[in-house]
């Protein structure tokens, strides 16, 4: 009986120690497998040689919007605000609209400022090659052919708001009406439907709501309302914390909007049902905490499924990359700062066809980054 029970320890004491040595494989591919997931997120490398050095003496002062056509070229909205120290440096605004190829050269520049919105806030290529262009504090949506020679379609009247004080021109301070079919507040950006034609615009400051037009500029709809404080926590969708700050329509046909001071992206379908919100969940990946997440722009990835989302988060001063189906986090790049790589200020931002981000960051910083994919 002691030889039988031996041999049986013995046998079990094999059979557990194979099992260990299995499971120490089992466990280090496990470990490995997490670690793959990790690195297969995206990674960018600001590239410090795009754009080239501005002709003329040119200075944007601050990035009003930045968008990209089919042709990878990167189009900027400045705003010409030049500083009392670069007006001693006998420096030159420069003009509204800069068009660079994909190798960071100015190729076109174009606008009239005095046509144009003072305070220009975002932009679009729609899918016939036309060129939008928001006005923040303006009250007007304005489209332009590519090169800017001629502008095809206003929507709104520049000086004219949809508020119930006229006097200031610096409407958010006025009391907004968010009702009128004809007049906008300040619109912050537009997307264009590419099945149809209809205008989204995002309006804005001021008001709290996405209307609609028709390609010709005629009031279809509209949806939002500014929320309180309860409805921000509840994630209550169709309302909007202090901003409507931009709007884009995404493969599947829905209508993606930044909410920046509910933390959030809320997304509907075209009539202004709510779908869910993409909540920027504590500072960051890298910064856990709560509250500080402000998701002031975004773009999608440039496959026809769109797995990710580029978040510019002005509150952190930094890019959050979310996986679109799901809304997790999966990395971020860039940090506080003013110097190449940093930001002051994600204002805006819009991903080419080769997945590569371009960043209008604002405040003090002023500059226009390309971060390149590079794995």
């Amino acid at each position: 009986m002691k030889s039988i029970g031996w041999s049986c320890a013995v046998t079990m004491t094999v059979v557990v120690g194979v099992l260990l040595w299995v499971w120490n494989p089992l466990k280090t591919d496990a470990a490995h497998e997490v670690g793959k997931q990790a690195v297969d997120a995206p990674k960018f490398q600001v590239d410090p040689f795009w754009p080239k050095p501005l002709p003329h003496r040119w200075v944007t002062g601050l990035f009003g919007g930045v968008c990209v056509d089919a042709q990878d070229h990167v189009f900027a909205v400045t705003r010409g605000d030049l500083t009392p120290q670069e007006e001693t440096a006998a420096a030159t605004a420069a003009p509204p609209i800069l068009e660079f190829d994909p190798e960071g050269n100015v190729v076109n520049s174009w606008g009239n400022r005095e046509l144009m919105p003072k305070v220009p806030h975002g932009c679009f290529v729609d899918y016939q090659g036309n060129f939008w262009i928001a006005g923040d504090h303006d009250a007007i949506v304005q489209k332009y052919t590519h090169d800017g020679s001629k502008m095809l379609l206003q929507i709104g009247t520049k000086g004219k708001f949809d508020s119930a004080d006229f006097k200031d021109s610096r409407v958010i301070d006025g009391r907004a009406l968010n009702s009128s079919h004809e007049l906008l507040n300040s619109p912050t950006q537009v997307a264009i439907d590419p099945t149809n034609g209809d205008v989204y615009i995002s309006d804005g400051y001021g008001n709290r709501r996405v209307v609609v037009f028709d390609r010709e500029g005629h009031y279809l709809r509209q949806w939002g309302r500014q929320g309180t404080l309860a409805e921000e926590d509840a994630g209550v969708g169709g309302t909007f914390m202090k901003q409507v700050h931009c709007i884009a329509i995404g493969n599947d046909g829905f209508v993606y909007v930044c909410d920046p001071y509910g933390h959030r992206i809320e997304v509907f379908d075209k009539t202004g049902n709510f779908q869910r919100n993409y909540t920027l969940v504590g500072q960051s990946e890298s910064h856990p905490g709560k509250g500080g997440g402000r998701s002031d722009w975004f773009g999608f990835s440039p496959d026809p499924a769109q797995k990710l989302m580029y978040i510019g988060d002005c509150g952190n001063n930094q890019i959050r990359v979310l996986d679109r189906a799901t809304g997790q986090e999966l990395s971020s790049f860039g940090r506080p700062g003013t110097g190449l790589g940093e930001f002051e200020c994600p204002h805006s931002l819009a991903v080419d066809s080769k997945s590569n981000v371009i960043v209008g960051d604002n405040y003090t910083a002023r500059k226009l980054q390309m971060w390149r994919l590079v794995r």
